[in-house]
């Protein structure tokens, strides 16, 4: 039955699971019924059964238990999956297309001879075949393209899908296997962890981007004021970041952070597909911009064309006057 399975590689750093692997659980569930299989996620790890318990929303979690598994190393990961992999022969292989996820793919799809789709924003099951949808040129364009392999790899983007319908409040069915990965030439040796940012902009409910349109590294004083008011915290596209205007733990887009905030306010960008990426699922987006061209009109709920200059400081006033009622 293994044959017409959708594997989940779920991936995980310092115990805990990223939420792209739930997203990609989600996005199993919804293919495997279409291929006469089933969801199963696969965890590598050490001591990790309780990361592993996590995993209820797949129909199967398989978990495979080895002390050279204990830290990530592409060269051991690789050795355990490929094993795995050779012997349940899946229709469909889903590996997150983030630093640990690239690495795997490629090392998997050359060692499998199995066609790999990366930077996929969609995927789909179709008449037995699978069609996935990959961002190129740094998302300017979208590609279908349909695998003539009976076993697929797809390397998913980050935030394409809702993390919510991987989550579920069940016990997984667990079988553990007990690998035996042969010595590699990669040893871990350290986790050095950056210093954090004053804020976490992913855990923001209330944000605020500024973009290349605010002119000067003076007037982000005047969009600062407003999120202050709104009480927001302050966001920034690539240029800004670029410019080093604002540090680098506020930049939203592909080479940045993705956030899902209540609201988005995004004031003098014009939403290249790179920033879109990392705000588009925002449940509520306002833009604005003096180009009602500008493509962040495009997933924007409300637009306001007009000078921010003139919008912004009138906006950020009557927020005080709110406020101090």
């Amino acid at each position: 039955m293994a044959e017409h399975d959708v594997f989940v590689i779920a991936e995980h750093l310092d115990g805990k699971l990223s939420d792209v692997t739930f997203e990609m659980i989600g996005k199993a569930r919804s293919i495997a019924p279409a291929l006469g299989g089933r969801a199963v996620a696969v965890l590598l790890g050490y001591e990790a059964a309780a990361l592993a318990g996590q995993l209820g929303a797949a129909d199967q979690v398989l978990y495979v238990e080895d002390a050279g598994l204990r830290y990530f190393t592409p060269e051991r990961a690789e050795q355990a999956l490929r094993s795995l992999l050779q012997d349940e022969k899946p229709a469909l292989t889903m590996v997150a297309n983030t630093s640990m996820g690239m690495d795997l793919a490629a090392a998997l799809s050359a060692a499998l001879d199995w066609p790999l789709i990366a930077y996929c924003s969609d995927v789909q099951a179709e008449n037995g075949k699978i069609v996935a949808t990959s961002q190129i040129y740094g998302g300017k364009i979208a590609v279908e393209a349909v695998s003539e392999g009976a076993s697929t790899l797809v390397s998913v983007l980050a935030g394409v899908f809702p993390a919510a319908e991987g989550h579920a409040d069940i016990s997984a069915s667990i079988q553990t296997i007990f690998g035996a990965a042969n010595e590699g030439r990669v040893r871990f040796k350290g986790l050095t962890i950056p210093e954090a940012g004053d804020v976490d902009i992913t855990r923001e409910t209330l944000l605020v981007s500024v973009g290349r349109g605010i002119g000067t590294k003076d007037n982000i004083e005047m969009v600062e004021e407003l999120a202050s008011n709104l009480g927001a915290s302050l966001a920034a596209s690539r240029p800004i970041i670029d410019s080093g205007w604002l540090p680098k733990q506020r930049q939203v887009g592909k080479s940045g952070l993705t956030v899902k905030p209540k609201l988005y306010l995004a004031v003098g960008i014009s939403g290249a597909p790179e920033h879109l990426q990392g705000m588009k699922d925002a449940e509520l987006i306002i833009a604005i911009n003096s180009d009602p061209s500008a493509p962040i009109f495009e997933v924007a709920d409300y637009g306001i064309v007009e000078d921010l200059f003139d919008i912004v400081p009138a906006l950020s006033e009557r927020l005080a006057e709110v406020r101090a009622k």
